[in-house]
């Protein structure tokens, strides 16, 4: 893969600076020369066969990304694909909205009341998305950016599908996968709900649950729900963890989707809930100090 350096001119876009990399690509800070405007820049090329799947899925961002409008999702403005001679694409530049923060993996909530803050604005991002007919399928706190102010941002559609499609190969981080994606049943708005609650306990615990892939993205060799592990409360590992919050992740990663809450806006509404009443205590303790995670 070419690499571009600070004042390289790519596809109409100055790059400023190298800002990530990934399995089969790099972004980049990017001036629009014509408009000035500053972007995020993916490249994502083709060095062998396999890497087929890295350009299909940075395709498939774009094409669901393209008919999202919220202000928790990145915002991806257009795709630009390069071509090996008449039909074979070898690389791709995805234009995508500069999102200026750290994500939740690097910077994570300082107290129960901004864990419960971000992932309502999480929680209500999503509720739109499945309103659109999509699942996230790749909820972690690394897909997660919050800025100076508090506002979360969801980002990485690449894992991204419509609602209840079947998946030709085991998708997801080990950390936060859902049983139904490692035995690739139907991947639903439960999913995600699952993904998000992962998200969450590690957020509040700095754990991560047990899941249905073993270490090393090895499967547990069964496909029987009943016998994988059951995470505990997270209050066993961090007390401190109110009540209301504890519940709610504890539900969010059941291994039955059934006993998972009902839609996601059911988890923001919740969050919203469990948000204002620790506020409220706060205000009622006059003390000024928030518990800390």
């Amino acid at each position: 893969m070419q690499i571009y350096k600070a004042g390289d001119l790519v596809e109409g876009y100055r790059v400023m600076a190298e800002i990530g990399r990934g399995a089969a690509s790099i972004i980049y800070l990017v001036q629009d020369v014509k408009t000035k405007q500053i972007w995020a820049l993916k490249h994502v090329a083709k060095e062998t066969e396999k890497d087929d799947r890295f350009l299909d899925q940075a395709e498939s961002e774009y094409q669901i990304a393209s008919k999202l409008d919220h202000p928790g999702l990145r915002r991806v403005e257009r795709l630009i694909k390069k071509k090996s001679g008449l039909l074979t694409v070898n690389e791709l530049y995805m234009v995508m909205e500069l999102v200026d923060g750290a994500s939740v993996d690097k910077n994570p909530p300082r107290t129960f009341e901004q864990a419960a803050e971000v992932f309502e604005q999480v929680a209500d991002a999503m509720s739109y998305m499945h309103a659109k007919g999509f699942v996230h399928a790749d909820m972690k706190p690394n897909n997660i950016i919050v800025d100076a102010h508090g506002h979360a941002k969801v980002i990485d559609l690449g894992q991204s599908c419509p609602i209840g499609t079947v998946k030709k190969r085991i998708q997801g981080t080990p950390d936060y996968i859902a049983p139904e994606q490692v035995h690739r049943r139907p991947i639903t708005e439960k999913t995600d709900i699952y993904n998000l609650g992962a998200t969450m306990y590690w957020a509040v615990t700095r754990r991560n649950i047990p899941t249905a892939l073993g270490k090393g993205d090895s499967l547990t060799g069964t496909i029987d729900d009943s016998v994988l592990e059951r995470p505990k409360p997270t209050t066993e590992y961090n007390p401190r963890v109110p009540e209301m919050l504890d519940k709610l992740i504890m539900e969010c990663v059941e291994i039955d989707q059934a006993d998972r809450p009902d839609t996601m806006r059911v988890v923001a509404d919740r969050l919203t809930l469990i948000r204002g009443k620790l506020l409220a205590e706060a205000e009622l303790r006059r003390s000024g100090s928030f518990r800390r995670v």
